[in-house]
């Protein structure tokens, strides 16, 4: 049976594209589906500022006429520039239990990544730091999260197969919210305010959150710069997504502090899981996708940690323990009793070190594989 590979150049086969995991995994317990129009502006060169300095290739694979697989090649330009690696990235990977369609699709982006004078293949990766990446190895059996990728188990056995070995890896946490903020933590950050002359602004009003917004990028890149593979965002980028999500969010997941004039110092986004809600709405926004959402978003016993940064100049001062301590507060408020780290860098010592205070599970692993191209590959 032979494989063929089409590129998804038109707007219907991006589509095509997008919609192939949903099949793969319908009525699957632990796979959350992305959600659609998201999917559309990530991919969309008309709708993504990260297109400004990187380019992709979709690739769809057919067996016996029907789709088998799916494929995303990236140069990300900012990546080579910053860690001198000329790598090309892949993501949006989906396949069969087929060796032949893993092998065919990941075969397109080597090729077109040596045609471009690129030295290795790596991923699962994105545009950006904020796009899902790394591919599960281990917790198959438990429930995604949106901020991740879930995928069988066949596929890392894939990815070892076709000669990828292992370039770094993520750890996921499961941690128990105490019924009341953590003593120590609290005195913790009660010190790091009065000594560091920190406040916590009162955020009431989605417009008393945006005007940090700006700043948030900034304490986001500055907290990340070191670690793997992150690129800075460029200011296109920065108001796409305060556009995407600061509209929604409501301001209590989002605890900030500030120095004695007002300048941003760290934050923290935790959400209500929404894992539930966009397996029920298939990832789709209408006709009534919203309304899961809205539920979770109010009713909820577990809650997804997307990011904590904090300025160089205060790392190592307790300041993040004043971030745990809101976020526990609000958690206990909203009665949530479970909360995902989601990724964490099995070499970030620092942000592991956070959840020694509190009782967890290391209940998931995920993987970024890469493939150096030989000379002559074609």
């Amino acid at each position: 049976m032979s494989i063929t590979i089409i590129e998804a150049t038109t707007p219907r086969l991006l589509k095509q594209f997008i919609k192939f995991p949903y099949s793969l995994y319908k009525n699957h317990p632990f796979y959350v589906p992305r959600i659609y129009l998201d999917e559309i502006k990530t991919l969309s060169k008309k709708a993504n500022p990260a297109f400004t300095h990187c380019e992709a290739r979709y690739w769809l694979a057919y067996k016996d006429g029907r789709i088998a697989g799916r494929i995303a090649g990236i140069i990300n330009n900012r990546h080579i520039e910053k860690w001198n690696q000329r790598y090309v990235r892949f993501g949006w990977i989906d396949f069969i239990d087929d060796i032949a369609v893993s092998e065919a699709l990941l075969g397109a982006v080597e090729k077109w990544a040596f045609q471009r004078g690129m030295t290795a293949v790596h991923g699962p990766l994105g545009f950006t730091d904020l796009d899902n990446e790394g591919m599960l190895i281990q917790g198959f059996d438990q429930l995604s999260t949106l901020a991740t990728i879930y995928n069988h188990p066949y596929y890392p056995e894939h990815m070892k197969k076709l000669g990828y070995t292992k370039d770094t890896d993520w750890v996921e946490y499961e941690i128990d919210v105490p019924q009341t903020p953590d003593p120590q933590i609290h005195r913790i950050a009660n010190i790091a305010l009065r000594r560091n002359k920190l406040q916590v602004p009162n955020l009431k009003r989605k417009k008393d959150l945006l005007r940090y917004a700006g700043e948030l990028f900034d304490v986001l890149d500055e907290t990340y710069a070191h670690l793997y593979g992150t690129v800075p965002l460029t200011s296109e980028q920065v108001r796409s997504y305060i556009n995407q999500y600061f509209g929604f969010i409501n301001t209590d997941f989002v605890p900030l502090v500030t120095d004695r004039d007002n300048r941003l110092v760290a934050f923290g986004v935790v959400l209500p899981s929404l894992s539930r809600a966009l397996q029920k709405s298939r990832g789709r926004y209408l006709p009534f996708g919203f309304i899961h959402l809205l539920q979770a978003l109010k009713h909820n016993d577990k809650a997804d940690l997307y990011l904590i940064g904090v300025r160089k100049a205060y790392q190592g001062k307790g300041v993040n323990a004043v971030i745990i301590d809101r976020m526990n507060m609000v958690l206990n408020r909203l009665g949530i009793t479970k909360v995902e780290s989601n990724p964490e860098l099995e070499t970030n010592r620092q942000v592991q070190e956070q959840w020694k205070y509190y009782t967890k599970r290391n209940h998931k692993r995920r993987r970024v594989f890469i493939k150096k191209l030989e000379s002559g590959q074609t």
